[in-house]
């Protein structure tokens, strides 16, 4: 059963994450790519490429590419194909190898309604449950409304009163039936006070099965995760050893092959804990089990595509130290977490911090609506968990980036969070600890960074003068007068003036002392009243990152003269994001409340629900169903 070439179905930070290891096998590896991935880097990192039509959905396509190449097995990643049984039928018929567990185990999992059925029969706990709206009261409120099919927090929906059941169970069928083409949900108990908890297995041809030890997921948002680690605060050597055991259970009764994850949903105050899901695909945040295990999950997947036995048993398995993940989205977190596009005009990770990158992105990559908006994955291991804590966000402050926004404060603030640092990351953990969204600089911060912005250009137009490069911007034979830069900052006019001094210092807005030390076209290194700070700067047209101790912030250079422009209409409700509209609640003349739900909108197949900042009556309506609108179209014109 060896092979030589692979095929990875996948795209992105997955697929360049495959091929590196795939490579350390002596592995060739050929991707797929659709117009919007042709400069991407994993098309790059493969040997081979091939074009597809428009989708990473097209089983058959990828089936004929992999033929095409004379690739002899096929590694779907996660996501898109990865759970769907027929995709690895149709692999096995074409006499490929399928890196995964058969179809069997993918059908039977894939339906969650199976899936609890089995693990019941296993002996694993489960949750109460019913697919009868009319029984959710014998579960009690609050309830969770999640789909059978599918993942990925899609479909889901919390309801703590009857009233609002008919509405969710409406939205989560929606939003089942476009991420899955499956809108069927069940009704089950939800826990407020929980840790979502999973254990990683493996699974060989040969009837071998070890856990590698859990990973704590609970921090999320939008029912997605966005920090993961290992081990848990939560879990001491008995409940290890529990959850282990009864994840191996399961895996022996559906007997398992390739790596997979059996998920728990864990009641913090009593240690309870009842089966969710088994993932029968590599998960997202598989690193951080690789950090603490030394196991290479993807060489394990591949050893066990080739017929290997897995070479250990449960008892060689140790961990060391530990690891904590998390995912940088595009994506703003001052406005709901709601998706960010736009162009990666900087984007470069700090080498000299001892951090993973698991990423499939570069300066100038496009991030739109096509695909799920995570920009990349970003790992560090320590000693103990605050050592990994405090390097994580060490790492993400170091992260020189910008364009595009995106989670990068709110991932660092929540990592320095007392709760965390403590352990106490349950589900509500975001609620809880209020971790802040973003930083939004002020007084210092922000002349010092519009300091180095302004002298940093300066130092630009000196250096791509012609002539006379060594005088200083603005310079005459006479006076040197003083020069102007009007930058724009979230929606805020900076005004920057600055004269340089014959003693080779520029004074800053009449008052402000600064000395450039060192000029580069990557950044300054700046004095400014005494303070020495080095800015990492990079500028695309009108538009310059500048990196310092305060983070990341973007400019808009703004012109010396303003062109007349239009204004947003008075009480114009505007898209917070790109998306279709797929439902409009209201028509001119209706009456609004300040909360209630005006639009949804779908993005990258989630709902996202437009709603009425304040009372008022709809006196204009600028868009129909199934419009795609672009961030920041008008919507209607409420007045109040």
């Amino acid at each position: 059963m060896t092979f030589h070439k692979l095929l990875i179905a996948n795209r992105g930070e997955i697929a360049c994450r495959i091929i590196k290891t795939a490579h350390e096998m002596g592995i060739s590896c050929v991707a797929v790519y659709t117009e919007a991935d042709s400069n991407s880097p994993f098309v790059r990192m493969a040997d081979q490429a091939v074009k597809l039509s428009d989708t990473y959905l097209n089983g058959k396509e990828i089936i004929d590419a992999a033929i095409k190449t004379g690739a002899e097995a096929i590694h779907p990643g996660y996501g898109f194909l990865s759970e769907n049984a027929k995709f690895c039928r149709d692999v096995s018929k074409a006499n490929l190898i399928w890196v995964g567990p058969s179809s069997r185990v993918i059908t039977s999992m894939g339906d969650k309604l199976k899936a609890k059925e089995i693990a019941e029969k296993a002996g694993v706990p489960t949750l109460p449950m019913t697919t009868d709206p009319r029984q959710a009261n014998s579960i009690g409120y609050p309830i969770l409304i999640k789909a059978a099919a599918g993942g990925g927090g899609k479909g889901m929906r919390i309801v703590e009163d009857k009233k609002e059941i008919k509405e969710a169970i409406a939205g989560a069928q929606r939003e089942a039936k476009a991420g899955f083409n499956d809108d069927r949900v069940f009704i089950e108990r939800y826990v407020p006070v929980s840790r979502h908890i999973e254990i990683q297995i493996l699974g060989d041809t040969h009837g071998n099965i070890v856990h590698l030890g859990e990973r704590e997921c609970s921090i999320q948002r939008r029912h997605q995760k966005i920090i993961e680690e290992s081990p848990s605060p939560r879990v001491d050597d008995e409940m290890r050893e529990a959850m282990g055991a009864a994840a191996i259970k399961l895996a022996k009764k559906l007997k398992y092959e390739s790596a997979g994850t059996v998920e728990f949903l864990v009641d913090d105050k009593t240690g309870e804990f009842w089966f969710l899901e088994v993932n029968t695909r590599l998960q997202v945040e598989h690193p951080v089990t690789e950090e603490v295990t030394g196991k290479d999950l993807v060489y394990e997947q591949l050893r066990i595509a080739r017929g290997e036995e897995l070479g250990y048993s449960q008892d060689d398995i140790s961990w060391s130290g530990s690891s904590i993940e998390a995912r940088l989205y595009a994506e703003d977190p001052s406005n709901d977490f709601l998706p960010a596009t736009g162009t990666l005009i900087a984007y470069e990770a700090d080498q000299n911090i001892d951090a993973r990158w698991d990423t499939g992105i570069e300066q100038g990559s496009v991030v739109g609506t096509d695909f799920d908006p995570m920009l990349a994955k970003v790992i560090a291991k320590g000693r103990t968990r605050t050592d990994a804590a405090n390097k994580l966000a060490l790492a993400l402050e170091s992260l020189h980036i910008g364009g595009v926004t995106t989670n990068r404060d709110f991932l660092v603030s929540s990592l320095r969070t007392k709760d965390f640092l403590e352990g106490k990351t349950t589900s509500d953990f975001i609620d809880k600890a209020k971790p802040q969204r973003a930083v939004i600089l002020k007084d210092e911060s922000l002349e010092n960074a519009s300091s180095a912005a302004a002298l940093w250009i300066q130092g630009k137009n000196r250096n791509e003068a012609q002539v006379l490069k060594d005088m200083p911007s603005g310079w005459r034979n006479s006076r040197l007068p003083r020069q102007k830069l009007n930058l724009n900052y979230l929606d805020e006019t900076i005004e920057v003036s600055y004269q340089s001094n014959r003693n080779g210092t520029f004074d800053i807005n009449n008052g402000t002392v600064a000395k450039v030390l060192q000029w580069s076209s990557e950044g300054i290194d700046i004095e400014v009243n005494g303070y020495r700070f080095f800015s990492k700067i990079t500028q695309q047209d009108d538009q310059i990152v500048v990196h310092g101790p305060w983070g990341d912030v973007l400019f808009k250079i703004l012109p010396r003269f303003t062109l007349p422009g239009s204004e947003l209409q008075a009480g114009g409700l505007v898209a917070p994001m790109p998306g279709k509209v797929i439902d409009l609640k209201v028509k001119v003349g209706s009456k609004v409340k300040k909360g209630d739900t005006l639009v949804i909108l779908e993005a990258m197949k989630m709902e996202h629900q437009v709603k009425a900042s304040e009372d008022g009556k709809v006196t204009k309506v600028l868009i129909k169903k199934d419009d795609q609108l672009e961030n920041g179209a008008l919507l209607m014109v409420i007045d109040q």
